[in-house]
């Protein structure tokens, strides 16, 4: 398996989001740590949270509590560690 750094597919989430016409905003842990690193809004009034890791990383124990209280918000959580993940994310979240 081809390993991704968390930098390339957080760019690479970024311009798949904006050929869309959406918005891929990051997200400042200034003040609440454990935060996705992205907020992405997408046409139709979509909004979902990613998370970026270099491939085979997995989130820290507090951005895994953070991701729950989000997904219990009724907010969609994804973990993004391959560029099929992304691919992934954008088909779950076509628009029909």
């Amino acid at each position: 398996m081809k390993i991704e750094n968390e930098k390339y597919l957080e760019r690479k989430l970024k311009a798949e989001i904006e050929k869309l016409g959406g918005w891929c905003l990051k997200m400042p842990t200034l003040h609440i740590a454990g935060l996705p690193d992205r907020l992405c809004l997408l046409p139709g009034g979509v909004a979902l949270f990613a998370e970026t890791k270099t491939t085979k990383k997995r989130p820290k124990l507090l951005q895994r509590w953070m991701h729950t209280k989000l997904r219990k918000l009724g907010f969609k959580v994804y973990v993004i560690d391959t560029s099929e993940d992304i691919k992934k994310l954008l088909y779950e979240n076509r628009k029909k």
